[in-house]
């Protein structure tokens, strides 16, 4: 860890509607945790803004689904909840199947295009969409880490979204890998590379991790991809720390891609433990 936030320490202050930030944004400790889905190759296809965007596909032809559950529990604008769905994809050459899903980021072009971002602030909503163009809404988060598990209900004013849960367990590994986004604002493709680092445990058998929907309108945009009925693989950090700078134009006339607006500025944020709530 020594080292890893020298780079941020430069900083470049910004306004973006109800937020001012400082640039990059440093992420010192959260609870994360995600599920990996199959989902249908069409379906996803139809929801990239640019042809030049390749959905990553698994073995059988499916292209793949992710989400996850981010509790920023330290950062520099504050701690707040962030639920990410999102499609691994390839920018460029269309890729070969699954490699771009084991390599990631060390595959070219790699990254995951944002197609919700709800969060617990409106200012970080206001930040997430003026400057990278992130889908983002207000939503209430209710999280849980146990020592069996990571949850979050998400909804937004009682109208259930989702319940995202992750079992605990499974082998350990050093991530060092950056995450990549790709997002759309006003018409421009944004590339944003998030250098991260941390420990993770992953295991591609997902008994007791699980997704419900609710009747939200984002939980039917999910239905209409064809989610696989369990999870391909789980994800969660023991530890973890990021940057998120600011992203780079890669791509420039591509399709709208605003996602859910949502309704409320305010939300309910809650983390429970094993031994409470705060």
């Amino acid at each position: 860890m020594s080292g890893f936030f020298d780079d941020a320490r430069n900083t470049t202050t910004v306004t973006h509607g109800s937020a001012t930030f400082d640039l990059p944004i440093s992420y010192y400790r959260d609870d994360a945790f995600a599920l990996f889905f199959s989902a249908d190759l069409d379906a996803v296809r139809a929801t990239l803004p640019s042809d030049e965007l390749h959905p990553v596909t698994l073995v059988g032809g499916r292209a793949t689904i992710a989400i996850m559950g981010f509790n920023y529990l330290d950062t520099s604008i504050g701690s707040y909840g962030e639920v990410a769905v999102v499609a691994p994809v390839v920018h460029g050459r269309r890729p070969l199947p699954l490699l771009p899903a084991l390599l990631e980021s060390d595959y070219a072009g790699f990254g995951a295009l944002v197609l919700h971002l709800p969060v617990t602030h409106r200012i970080a909503r206001d930040a997430g969409r003026g400057q990278w163009g992130y889908t983002k809404f207000v939503a209430d988060m209710a999280f849980e880490n146990t020592p069996e598990h990571h949850r979050c209900r998400l909804s937004e004013k009682g109208d259930h979204i989702l319940t995202l849960q992750v079992a605990k367990g499974g082998m350990f590994a050093r991530e060092q890998r950056p995450i990549t986004t790709y997002s759309v604002k006003e018409g421009d493709l944004i590339r944003t590379i998030i250098p991260q680092v941390g420990t993770c445990r992953w295991w591609p058998r997902c008994k007791k991790s699980s997704l419900e929907l609710g009747s939200h309108p984002v939980a039917q945009s999910l239905r209409d991809l064809d989610l696989s009925p369990t999870p391909v693989l789980k994800r969660y950090y023991v530890e973890r720390s990021a940057i998120l700078p600011a992203g780079v134009v890669v791509e420039r006339g591509v399709r709208p891609l605003d996602g859910y607006q949502g309704t409320h500025d305010e939300a309910d944020h809650t983390v429970t433990y094993a031994g409470g709530t705060r």
